[in-house]
């Protein structure tokens, strides 16, 4: 460890004297733009005539063909210019360059025959597309801000392919994403980002949905790769709060909102960039600060130290404390702070150089129906997490440039009611109670999760413009893990002894339960599991992108290793030795090192155009992903429960799953400004993340994680574009049908533990769905503007049980035998600006989430199939025993039902 860390302190120095003795500047993942330049008259090649784009020091001359190209573009839309002696000047306006791809131009010079007279074109949208050989959505900021979204997450959510948070059909774990190329990844549950960006401070969102280049690991099921700002020459920023609240007719099941409170939800926004030292050094910043209190409520009847007892059947003798104040109390109330800040070098032509630094500082209270009148009681989860980023971009030649990154991630995480596990604030857990009403009327869940990964990664990649046919790209990049996992129950020292039921009445009649000293117990416990770890993470790749005049094909192959860094028990049946066989010692364990993981993956994609305005595309893949972390580490001290199905064990020597996806699309531009994407598409799933059964020698069986499940996917996607003016149109449609064996690693496992049959066929997925459907529709001018988008999801499986007195309920069914109903909505989101002197305006916003207020059912009872409903029987009522709800009081959970209208106004002020 202390060598690593002087390994890291040295290389972060060479960073910083780069920096400091070559003024170097920076440039984020970028593009290409390709094209000939060709005598409109005679269509011969014209030698030595120059293209630059404008407003940069980028460009190229025409080679002894006509051709040209421009290599390390950055994000963006330019005018590119192309100029020779006696021709007139030809200048291509919007062109749009996106992460990764290349854009190409043919040029056709007309002789001069007055000077200073110039052809203008605006690009076309084949231009763009004619490298796409797989599913690529790439989403400008300018398209961001017009969508009525709050997230980074919510404009992925809506493209082609991901369903219900999923991509492509896998599960939520089987994707990656990345900041300006560097993974940021939560990398121990693997559901999501470490960072998260604000849509403010994205200049290019590229989403890859199923196949993707070599250049890519670590996913199956998709890539998100978040390009970052940077600053300009110009000083320019904005400052904006937002004030947002509920308007709805369905009070009764979103109870204690109030139409007079305007600011439950508020969004405050700043965000400042332009030159430090102008032409070489520019910053941008963004911050953002909201305080959500959302659209669930709980009512703090009690307590966390109030007593209650229902458990008698005759009401005499129960007895109840309720000293809470009765108020509503926002329960899924949401705290998010987040930052960024970049600084970009350009003080030399060729080199380029950047440092950026986030920051995201949240809590996240989720509603818990049982908490419903204890709300102090239940834990909020909390996410810290600075990362920071040296980026270099040496353009060595006008064929060869290479990118150096280095990055830093500290991410925190945690689940708790109070971060100090020895709070006084912590209660006894006599309090603790729901017997009778179904609610909790006291006490506290005293789980206690935290882990911190701290990441060390390095990557290297080499882009080589052979010629004009061949584009060659190869890299390496290195990940240090540093996992510090704690995970825990509070316990009482005095827990199972006869003190711990001790109490007394205090002066205020209020029982007290004097015994009570929290305690953590050891390591060797099945209360605890405590780690730290320092797993080590290397990829390779070669790839080549041969560009032809018809047709676009990429080849590369993929190496991946992974390395745990941890023993493993060698007898299964005996992992920590609890059982004691000196005389047999194979039935004991050692504890040898895991086993290295690598996977070597090939990557095909091929892209033909098929006339003018028309592409064709194929692609096939090996796509690898390591499980995440906890399934490789949990349970390290390998202790196993007494009791049967108590404990899931992480297995070191677990593999990567393996995914192997085909698809083909066509692109198609109907007329000018409009054009459809239709893609096929094909995917098997294997050595998917389960739990099997192991017996130990004592017959008690647990679980370890390993790879036996298995799933594939088919679908269709169609995206619909259109742009005339100031009004857009866009659609995306996803057809899909997901199978597979478990919806969840640990299904099998849990289903073997409850006496049910495994599943022995295919069944749909929980998140399976088979039609899904979002239309936007915009009218956006540069003083006003207005965009409305419409969702329509056609409802994923549930469970469907029958009651125990229908003979049904003899038959073992199997999950997601039945299917939700549909759901729909509508988002506005509108902006009005007012020219203020000097520059600035000043902006007027209003956005509106489900504007329609509509009920969509989020999920059902699963014997009724509906959302806030129960089969209630007589004996239901009988056995349920409280003074202050009724028996529908349980079953009547508000977060069956999407959050009600919702209505946001705005004001900023731009400059």
């Amino acid at each position: 460890m202390v060598k690593m860390r002087k390994i890291c302190t040295l290389f972060l120095a060479v960073i910083v004297a780069l920096i400091i003795s070559t003024n170097l500047m920076y440039a984020q993942t970028t593009g290409k733009i390709s094209g000939k330049i060709v005598d409109a008259s005679t269509n011969e090649p014209l030698v030595g005539a120059n293209i630059f784009i404008e407003g940069t020091t980028m460009g190229a001359a025409a080679g002894p063909d006509g051709n040209f190209f421009i290599i390390n573009v950055p994000p963006g839309t330019y005018t590119l210019k192309a100029q020779m002696i006696g021709y007139d000047a030809y200048i291509v306006q919007d062109l749009r360059i996106s992460v990764n791809r290349t854009s190409y131009i043919d040029v056709k010079l007309r002789p001069a025959v007055l000077e200073g007279e110039e052809v203008v074109v605006q690009a076309e949208k084949i231009v763009i597309k004619k490298d796409q050989t797989s599913s690529i959505r790439n989403v400008s900021s300018d398209q961001m801000d017009m969508l009525p979204v709050e997230s980074m997450g919510a404009v992925v959510s809506m493209q082609a392919g991901v369903v219900n948070g999923h991509f492509r059909g896998g599960r939520n774990t089987e994707v990656a994403y990345l900041i300006d190329g560097v993974e940021v990844t939560e990398s121990f549950n693997a559901t999501g980002r470490a960072v998260d960006l604000e849509p403010e401070s994205i200049q290019d969102l590229e989403v890859i949905m199923g196949t993707f280049n070599a250049e890519y690991g670590n996913a199956m099921s998709g890539i998100v790769n978040a390009v970052t700002k940077d600053g300009s020459n110009k000083f320019s920023g904005s400052l904006s709060a937002a004030f947002a609240n509920y308007y709805t007719s369905n009070d009764d099941i979103f109870f204690g909102l109030k139409n007079t409170e305007f600011d439950r939800n508020q969004d405050y926004k700043v965000q400042l960039s332009g030159p430090v030292w102008k032409n070489n050094i520019t910053f941008f910043t963004n911050f953002r600060y909201q305080d959500n209190k959302n659209h669930l409520n709980a009512v703090r009847r009690f307590n966390v130290d109030d007593f209650s007892f229902f458990s008698a059947d005759d009401p005499n003798f129960w007895y109840s404390e309720h000293n809470g104040d009765s108020s509503y109390v926002p329960m899924d109330r949401d705290f998010n702070s987040s930052f960024m800040g970049k600084l970009s070098f350009k003080l030399f032509k060729n080199l380029k150089t950047s440092l950026l630094y986030t920051w995201n500082e949240d809590e996240w209270n989720d509603y818990n129906h049982e908490y419903k009148y204890n709300p102090d009681g239940y834990p909020s989860s909390h996410r810290t997490t600075h990362m920071y980023t040296f980026q270099m971009n040496h353009m060595l030649s006008s064929r060869f440039f290479y990118e150096l990154k280095v990055s830093y991630m500290d991410n925190y995480n945690g689940w708790y009611v109070y971060k100090d596990p020895h709070d006084s604030r912590y209660v006894a857990d006599a309090f603790f109670n729901n017997s009778g009403p179904g609610f909790y009327t006291g006490g506290q869940d005293k789980t206690h999760s935290t882990h911190t990964m701290k990441d060390f990664n390095t990557k290297f990649d080499m882009t080589w413009q052979a010629n004009l046919n061949h584009s060659l790209k190869s890299g390496l990049e290195f990940t240090h893990h540093n996992l510090n996992r704690e995970w825990f129950q509070i316990r009482n020292k005095y827990s199972g002894m006869l003190e711990e039921t001790e109490f007394y009445f205090d002066e205020f009649g209020k029982i007290r339960f004097p015994n009570y000293e929290p305690v953590i117990y050891p390591n060797t416990s099945i209360y605890t599991d405590i780690y730290h770890v320092y797993p080590i993470e290397f990829s390779a790749y070669i790839q080549d992108k041969m560009e032809f005049d018809e047709m676009v094909v990429n080849f590369g192959v993929r190496y991946d290793r992974f390395d745990p860094r941890t023993t493993y028990p060698s007898q299964l049946r005996n992992p920590a030795n609890q059982l004691d066989f000196s005389d047999t010692p194979e039935k004991m364990s050692t504890y040898p090192d895991a086993d290295v993981q690598y996977q070597i993956s090939p990557r095909f994609g091929l892209s033909y155009q098929l006339a003018e305005t028309a592409l064709l595309h194929f692609s096939y893949g090996h796509f690898f992903k390591m499980p995440p972390m906890y399934a490789i580490y949990q349970n390290r001290s390998f202790i196993v429960s007494p009791t049967d199905y108590a404990t899931t064990m992480g297995n070191p020597n677990i593999q990567a799953e393996k995914t192997i996806q085909y698809e083909i699309g066509l692109w198609q531009e109907i007329m000018k400004g409009m054009g459809v994407e239709v893609v096929l598409f094909y995917r098997d799933i294997y050595d998917l993340l389960s739990a099997k059964v192991i017996s130990t020698f004592n017959q008690i069986e647990y679980g370890l994680y390993s790879n036996k499940d298995y799933g594939n996917v088919k679908g269709l996607e169609v995206k619909y574009d259109f742009v005339y003016g100031h009004l857009s149109a866009f659609l995306n449609y996803t057809l899909q049908y997901t199978r597979g064996n478990a919806d969840n690693p640990t299904q099998t496992f849990d289903r073997l533990g409850n006496s049910q049959d495994p599943v022995n066929k295919f069944i749909p997925m929980s998140w399976d769905q088979r039609h899904t459907l979002n239309v936007t529709v915009g009218y956006n001018t540069r003083s006003y503007g207005a965009t409305m988008t419409a969702y329509y999801n056609s409802g994923s499986p549930y469970t469907w049980s029958p009651i125990a007195e229908s003979p049904l309920s003899k038959i073992n069914l199997f999950p997601n035998n039945s299917w939700r109903p549909a759901r729909y909505t509508v988002d506005l989101n509108s902006y009005y600006d007012i020219d203020l002197r000097g520059g600035m305006k000043l902006r007027f916003t209003l956005t509106a989430y489900n504007l329609l207020d509509r009920l969509n059912e989020e999920w059902v009872n699963g014997q009724t199939g509906r959302a806030y409903t129960a089969i209630v029987r007589p004996a239901d009522i009988a056995n349920h025993r409280s003074n202050f709800n009724e028996f529908s009081d349980t079953y009547q959970n508000p977060t069956a039902y999407s959050a009600p209208r919702q209505i946001k106004l705005g004001l900023g002020l731009m400059f």
